[in-house]
C-alpha cells in the first residue's frame, strides 16, 4: 500500500517538472519573439505603420562633361539642391512658412502650385533651384509642416576656362511649356534643357538618362524608407562627354584680343574643318545661367545694346571687301579671262558708265599675283563685268557663300550672294547688272558673309579647293559602350584647278604679309610663312569694317583664320595685328603675353623650331 502511494507521488512530481519545463519554454519563446518584434523589428513595423504610399521619385542625371582638343576639361558639374512641390500633397496652409524660407512672395508660390496642377497633380515640380544649406536645413527642420515639399539633388554647370566661350558652349535653362509639348516624353516641368550653342545641338547626348527611386512616404508625403531597400530603383546615367577641336589657349587669347570690340574670330584646321577658336564680341557670362538664375537675366541680355546673344562669328552679314578678290582671281583663271602672266593696266581709277572707282594707287601693268599683293581695285573692277553674273554666283556658291556652313551649333547664317534672279527681281537691265559687277568684283555691294564662311573659304584656299564641313565637336564619349566615337563630317571639292594657278594665289597672299608694299605686313610671324588678305568693308552708317583672313604655313597649312572687327577701319591696321598674335601663340605655344604684345624670347631660341607639323599641338609641344 505504501509502495503504491510512493510510486504515484513520484509520478506526480515528474509530471509537475515536465509541465514547468514546457511552460518555461513557451514563455521563453513568447518573450524572445516579443523582444524581436519590439526591439529588432520595431523600426520596420513602425515605418510600415507610418507608410501611406509608395512614391516614385525621378532622379536627374548629370549632364556630360566637355573637353578641349588636348583632353583638358572645360565644363563639368557640381551637385545642387532643388526644392519641389507635389500639388496633390501640398497644403495652402504651408504657403506662409515656405515663402518665408525661400524668400518668395506668397502669391508667387500660390500661382506656381496652380500652374503645376494644370500639368500634373501627382508629379513634383521644381520651384527653387540651387538652394543653399540654410534653406535645406530649414526645410528639413520643418518637414512635418511642409507636406508635399521635397528636396532633390540635381547639378549645375561649372567652367574651368578664362573667358566665356558663350557662343560655342551656349547655355541651358529650365524647359518651357512649348518645348515640353514638342520635345518628347523624356522631359517634365522643371527639367533643364540646352537653349543655345553645343548645349542645344548635342542635347540628346549631354542630357543623360533619368533614374527612378521608389520610396515609402507617410501621410505628409515625407520619405520614411526606401522601398524594398532600393532593389527596384533605376540608376540615373550621366550624359555623354564631348571632345572638342577647340584649342583652349588660342580660344582664350582670341576672346582677350577682341574684348571691348564688336566682331568675330574663327580659326580652324584646314585639313579637317575642326574649329580651334570661335569668338563673338560682345559676349555674355555663361556662369549666370548655371544654377539659380536671376529672373531678369534673359530680358536684360535681350535689351543690351551690344546684342551679346547675337553670334557675330556665324551670323554677321557684311560685304567681304578685298578678301573677295582671291575668289575673283580664281574664277577669272578658270574661265580663261586671265592667265597668271596677263596684266591689266591700273591708272589709279576705273570708269564704267558714269561712275568712277578709285584704286589705292596707280599700279601700272599688274598681273594677278601683284594685284593680290597690293590689293589693286582696278584689276578686279575690270574682271567683274567680264566674269558675268551667272559665273559670279556659281563660283561664290562653289566656295560656300549664299548657303549655310552646317556648323554644329544652331546659329548659322546663309549670308547673301546676289545672282541673276536677284537682280531681275529688281528690274535691272543687263547693263545695270554689269555695272553692279564692277563693285561686286572688289567685294562690295549686295554680298553678305560671316566670319565663319570666310574662315571656311580661307581654309579651302589653303588646301587648294577642298571644303570640310566646319565643326566644333571632334568626338563623343559613349558611357554605355565606354568608347570615344569620332563624329563624321562631310567634305567636298569646291573647285579643281592646276597647281600653277593655286601657286599664283598663294604667292600673292604670301606677298601681302611678307613683301614690302603688302597690306598686312603687321601679320608677319617670325619663322612662319603666313599667307593672308586684308579687306575693308564699306559701311554707310559709320566707320568701315576691318577684315583679315590668313592661313599658315604656306606649305602644309595647319591653321586658317578670319578676323572681323566692326567699325574699325582698315583690315591691315586693326584685324591683321590681332591675327598676328593668334598665329604667334599657335605656332609658339610657350610664348608669353605681355601687355599689347607676345614675348617670343623663349620660343625663338636657335634650337627652338615653331610647331609646323601636321599633328595636333599638345601641352608638350
Amino acid at each position: 500500500m505504501n509502495l503504491h502511494n510512493e510510486s504515484i507521488n513520484i509520478g506526480g512530481k515528474d509530471r509537475i517538472l515536465v509541465l514547468r519545463v514546457i511552460v518555461l519554454a513557451v514563455l521563453t519563446i513568447y518573450v524572445g519573439r516579443l523582444a524581436y518584434l519590439q526591439i529588432i523589428q520595431g523600426n520596420v513595423y513602425r515605418l510600415k505603420a507610418e507608410t501611406q504610399a509608395i512614391k516614385e521619385v525621378t532622379v536627374d542625371p548629370f549632364r556630360g562633361n566637355i573637353f578641349d582638343r588636348n583632353g583638358e576639361r572645360m565644363v563639368h558639374n557640381s551637385p545642387s539642391f532643388s526644392i519641389s512641390i507635389t500639388p496633390n500633397e501640398f497644403e495652402d496652409s504651408s504657403i506662409p512658412l515656405l515663402a518665408s524660407i525661400l524668400q518668395l512672395k506668397q502669391d508667387e508660390i500660390k500661382q506656381f502650385v496652380e500652374d503645376s496642377k494644370k500639368i500634373s497633380r501627382v508629379k513634383p515640380n521644381k520651384i527653387y533651384r540651387d538652394a543653399d544649406w540654410s534653406i535645406i536645413s530649414l526645410i528639413e527642420e520643418n518637414h512635418e509642416f511642409l507636406p508635399g515639399v521635397d528636396i532633390s539633388v540635381e547639378s549645375k554647370r561649372l567652367y574651368t576656362i578664362q573667358g566665356n566661350m558663350s557662343h560655342i558652349l551656349g547655355y541651358s535653362r529650365e524647359i518651357n511649356k512649348r518645348q515640353i509639348q514638342t520635345m518628347g516624353d523624356y522631359y517634365a516641368p522643371g527639367d533643364i534643357v540646352g537653349y543655345a550653342g553645343l548645349e542645344k545641338t548635342y542635347e540628346n547626348f549631354l542630357r543623360g538618362t533619368k533614374g527612378v527611386q521608389f520610396v515609402a512616404v507617410n501621410s505628409t508625403g515625407q520619405k520614411v524608407s526606401s522601398f524594398q531597400e532600393g532593389k527596384n530603383d533605376i540608376q540615373a546615367e550621366e550624359g555623354f562627354d564631348l571632345r572638342l577641336g577647340i584649342d583652349k589657349p588660342l580660344q582664350e587669347l582670341s576672346e582677350k584680343l577682341l574684348k571691348g570690340k564688336r566682331g568675330g574670330i574663327v580659326a580652324l584646321d584646314p585639313n579637317t574643318g575642326e574649329i580651334m577658336a570661335l569668338v563673338s564680341m560682345p559676349d555674355y557670362d555663361i556662369r549666370e545661367f548655371s544654377g539659380r538664375t536671376k529672373s531678369n537675366l534673359f530680358s536684360r541680355l535681350l535689351k543690351d545694346e551690344g546684342k551679346p546673344l547675337f553670334n557675330r562669328a556665324t551670323q554677321t552679314i557684311y560685304p567681304p571687301g578685298s578678301t573677295w578678290k582671291l575668289l575673283m582671281g580664281i574664277a577669272a583663271l578658270k574661265e580663261g579671262i586671265i592667265t597668271p602672266e596677263k596684266t591689266i593696266y591700273c591708272s589709279g581709277s576705273y570708269e564704267f558708265g558714269s561712275r568712277s572707282w578709285k584704286c589705292h594707287g596707280s599700279h601700272g601693268a599688274t598681273n594677278l599675283q601683284k594685284a593680290i599683293h597690293v590689293s589693286c581695285n582696278v584689276f578686279f573692277n575690270k574682271i567683274g563685268p567680264q566674269l558675268g553674273i551667272i559665273n559670279f554666283e556659281k563660283y561664290g556658291r562653289d566656295f560656300g557663300f549664299g548657303q549655310k556652313t552646317f556648323v554644329d551649333i544652331p546659329e548659322d547664317s546663309k549670308g547673301k550672294l546676289p545672282g541673276e534672279k536677284f537682280y531681275k527681281k529688281q528690274n535691272l537691265s543687263a547693263g545695270e547688272i554689269r555695272g553692279r559687277l564692277v563693285n561686286l568684283g572688289i567685294g562690295q555691294g549686295e554680298i553678305g558673309v560671316s566670319p565663319l564662311q570666310m574662315a571656311v573659304y580661307c581654309a579651302s584656299l589653303a588646301n587648294k579647293g577642298i571644303i570640310h564641313q566646319p565643326h566644333i565637336v571632334r568626338s563623343i564619349y559613349n558611357r554605355k559602350t565606354k568608347q570615344l566615337q569620332d563624329v563624321a563630317y562631310a567634305s567636298r571639292k569646291a573647285i579643281t584647278m592646276s597647281d600653277d594657278y593655286w601657286n599664283v594665289i598663294h604667292r600673292g597672299m604670301y606677298d601681302v604679309v611678307n613683301t614690302g608694299g603688302g597690306t598686312a605686313l603687321s601679320a608677319k610671324v617670325p619663322g612662319i610663312a603666313v599667307c593672308g588678305k586684308t579687306g575693308t568693308a564699306q559701311n554707310p552708317h559709320g566707320e568701315d569694317h576691318a577684315w583679315f583672313i590668313a592661313f599658315a604655313p604656306r606649305e602644309n597649312p595647319r591653321i586658317a583664320l578670319c578676323v572681323l572687327v566692326e567699325n574699325a577701319g582698315f583690315g591691315g591696321t586693326v584685324a591683321a595685328p590681332i591675327a598676328q598674335r593668334l598665329l604667334t601663340k599657335f605656332f609658339y605655344p610657350s610664348s608669353k603675353e605681355s601687355g599689347d604684345s607676345i614675348l617670343l624670347d623663349t620660343a625663338m631660341k636657335p634650337n627652338k623650331k615653331p610647331n609646323t607639323s601636321n599633328r595636333p599641338m599638345t601641352a608638350k609641344d
